[in-house]
């Protein structure tokens, strides 16, 4: 079932998810409807607050996208990056492995909100996938910005607050104007 995307201005983009203890069907049927939605939405990768839910989960896939490759180790060995998408993390910690290199992001919700962010290049991620089972990887790249993205989501924090100031007061209009309407939204929802 494809779900609705939350969009800037609503207060969930803002909180940190709880972590997930135990995979349920429901969880489980959550995982396959992000996994469409962001099918739907031609992301490369969604986390559970952008659909409203306050929780440690994420899903990414970052297959087809050829001008911005991705690179994938496991245990230490390059691995095809396709043979492993879509990818989901449940409790994901992300350790960077070298320097930031600035590299353009957007987000399913800032549309049409595009923006140059820093992000260091590589990183190493350890999380849980949808059956339970601990995973453990380096990647980067495509794939090492969409992590990192994705991750800051489920901690509240937005690629917003990775701009430059300069970026940010570029975008200062289209930012204001997509957070007033999602609280107009909200409002109408309230009725």
């Amino acid at each position: 079932m494809v779900l609705p995307i939350v969009k800037y201005g609503h207060p969930v983009l803002r909180q940190r998810g709880d972590k997930i203890k135990a995979i349920t069907p429901e969880l489980q049927q959550l995982i396959a409807d992000m996994l469409e939605t962001m099918k739907v939405a031609h992301g490369v990768g969604l986390a559970a607050q952008q659909i409203g839910r306050a929780i440690q989960l994420t899903v990414i896939d970052v297959r087809g996208i050829a001008d911005r490759p991705s690179t994938l180790e496991l245990n230490g060995q390059p691995a095809n990056v396709d043979a492993h998408m879509p990818l989901v993390l449940i409790n994901p910690k992300v350790r960077p492995l070298d320097a930031p290199v600035s590299g353009p992001e957007g987000c399913l919700s800032f549309p049409e909100i595009f923006a140059d962010v820093s992000r260091p290049e590589t990183v190493e991620v350890t999380a849980m996938n949808e059956k339970g089972e601990p995973v453990a990887f380096r990647c980067g790249g495509l794939l090492g910005r969409a992590v990192q993205h994705e991750t800051d989501h489920l901690n509240g924090v937005l690629f917003i607050d990775r701009m430059t100031a300069e970026r940010k007061a570029e975008l200062r209009a289209e930012l204001d104007e997509l957070h007033a309407e999602t609280k107009r939204e909200l409002a109408k929802e309230k009725k």
